[in-house]
């Protein structure tokens, strides 16, 4: 029996799947595009039709329809696999029996996260349908979002959740519970509740809005194996495809926000969350996390954050990274004490579509405020235009578009030209190193990312085989002769140690992947050639920075020879490899 993969594989082409995300160009038997795993202007991504494979020159991003929607989706193996079988028409149901059997501590949370959604729905009673009705939600997007309601009771999700078979660890671990002297309770309760959902669709948390009095309004899930609340954009499952087709996200603060939003017609809207990109306690990593995925589904961004302190901060910090990045930076002009919910559940869809139709570019819209709280004073507003508006420009890539925004704020301030140019030159010398850390952050998530990858394929190799040697499974077949394991295991060193979780998991991957592959030990090789090359590049990465960040001679000549010493372990491999 041929395995889920392999039937998705027969169904799906590498073209038809990369396509759906990113414009291609046929070049010969191939095809190119710009590649959507890091910035740049001139196409250096590459699809093998007949290989199934993709490569990227410029990153070296590689891999199959898998690996593409695992890194591009931000998902892991199960996620990926359960969003092709679905576009596929692969039932995966003929494999339930192994899908159980392998269940890792993680599967495990996420089938008591989509337990509790269906209990939270069930209790959902007229009350609360009518306070929801009344913020403006029609009950078809109170199904479609899955909104539910916990009851002011103490622990009615932990029994239930206990009959249904999870332990006490397990729901705990899925951030359901809390623990006290007197024994477990339900942590949401007296709240509407928001599931929060990865790429495909899968609840990873939720966050609970208070009816009545208490504090606080809003309770979010806490951090667990299967949710960062760093790194989930709310929305994200169901915007996606409306982002790709319209071309364009459109980026607010809160669940209603968001929710009344897709009900007016704008699919595209994802939200934070609360602090994901406000909060200056929340690294550049996971902003430019965050930002990298939006911009992988589309370079043009519309901010409509509220229009307060919280919501300026989040609309500076969000664009000037987003600018950074490549991404075109609109922002939708708020009245004061209004935010998207208010303006679509008080005036309707039309004000809304009205609002983002006249959005402006966050560095026109930045200008507009300076010019606005400073109109008296030129002296003053020149200082606010250096410090706030500059850092912007700054912020481009293109010198034409600086130049374009130079004259803007020229015209419209009355500043000369050559004054705003002077200034900008101090600034771009001032954020050098700020520009140089968005970058490498994105570059670095990549490359950790692939790192990532490979050793967990290299890990579920050796563990399958380890398994099929030490148990013996007739049903799943018998280890194959050419493969050491134990020599997959000390090469890999330490590394079996940060995926001790998810040991199922990875066993499964390998089992459905690799089954019946009579090119096993190929794909071995070619893995730890994968792997040598991204620790160099990380070596080359190191370097780099300590060749720039020197001013002494001697240890630069050093830094060279050693950079030179790395790129020639580089062209060995890449040898090796024809």
């Amino acid at each position: 029996m041929n395995s889920p993969v392999q039937k998705i594989k027969e169904r799906l082409s590498i073209e038809e799947v990369v396509s759906s995300y990113i414009k291609l160009e046929k070049t010969g038997v191939n095809l190119k595009a710009k590649c959507p795993f890091h910035n740049e202007k001139t196409p250096s991504f590459f699809i093998s039709p007949d290989r199934g494979t993709y490569y990227c020159f410029g990153c070296g991003a590689s891999g199959d329809i898998f690996t593409f929607v695992e890194e591009f989706e931000g998902l892991d193996f199960k996620g990926a696999l359960k969003l092709l079988a679905d576009r596929a028409g692969v039932p995966l149901k003929a494999y339930s029996k192994e899908m159980k059997e392998a269940e890792s501590e993680k599967e495990k949370l996420y089938r008591a996260m989509e337990k509790a959604e269906k209990f939270f729905i069930s209790n959902l009673e007229t009350k609360q349908i009518e306070y929801l009705k009344s913020r403006g939600l029609s009950e078809k997007t109170i199904k479609d979002f899955g909104i539910g309601f916990a009851k002011d009771d103490w622990r009615t999700l932990y029994e239930h959740l206990k009959l249904t078979g999870f332990s006490d660890l397990e729901i705990e671990r899925a951030g359901l519970i809390k623990k006290t002297e007197k024994g477990y309770y339900d942590r949401f309760r007296n709240r509407i509740m928001f599931p929060m959902n990865d790429s495909s669709g899968r609840v990873i948390a939720f966050s609970g809005r208070i009816t009545g009095e208490g504090e606080p309004k809003y309770l979010n899930s806490p951090e667990t194996p299967i949710f960062s609340k760093n790194a989930v954009l709310y929305g994200i499952d169901k915007a996606k495809d409306s982002i790709r087709k319209n071309n364009f996200s459109v980026l607010v603060e809160g669940q209603m926000d968001l929710i009344l939003s897709h009900q007016a017609g704008y699919k595209n809207t994802i939200a934070t969350s609360g602090t994901a990109l406000s909060d200056s306690t929340v690294s550049k990593e996971n902003v430019v996390s965050n930002l990298g995925l939006v911009r992988r589904l589309s370079e043009n961004l519309v901010l409509a954050f509220d229009a307060d302190k919280a919501g300026a901060s989040a609309t500076i910090r969000a664009g000037k990274i987003a600018l950074s990045l490549g991404m075109d930076v609109k922002v939708v002009d708020m009245p004061d004490g209004v935010d998207p919910a208010d303006l679509i559940g008080k005036t309707g869809s039309d004000a809304w579509r009205e609002a983002i139709k006249n959005s402006k570019h966050v560095i026109e819209f930045l200008l507009s405020k300076v010019l606005k709280n400073y109109s008296n004073d030129t002296r003053k507003a020149g200082r606010e235009i250096k410090g706030t508006i500059l850092p912007f420009v700054n912020a481009l890539e293109s010198s034409i578009e600086k130049m374009h925004f130079i004259k803007k704020i020229s015209d419209l301030s009355g500043i000369s030209q050559n004054a705003l140019q002077d200034d900008l030159k101090k600034i771009e010398q001032e954020f050098r190193y700020e520009k140089e850390e968005i970058k490498e952050a994105g570059e670095s998530l990549t490359k950790m990312y692939r790192k990532d990858y490979i050793e967990r394929k290299l890990l579920g190799i050796a563990l399958w085989q380890q398994s099929l040697a030490d148990v013996g499974r007739p049903e799943l077949g018998r280890p194959t002769s050419a493969i050491d394991f134990k020599a997959i295991f000390e090469k890999l060193g330490e590394v079996y140690k940060k995926y001790e979780v998810v040991k199922q998991d990875l066993i499964f991957e390998a089992e459905v992947f690799y089954t019946n592959n009579e090119k096993l030990e190929n794909s071995i090789t070619e893995m730890f050639l994968n792997l040598e090359e991204e620790n160099i590049n990380e070596e080359l990465s190191k370097k780099m920075l300590e060749l720039r960040q020197t001013s002494n001679e001697e240890i630069g000549k050093k830094i060279l020879k050693e950079i030179n010493e790395l790129n020639k372990k580089k062209e060995n491999i890449k040898n090796n490899r024809k």
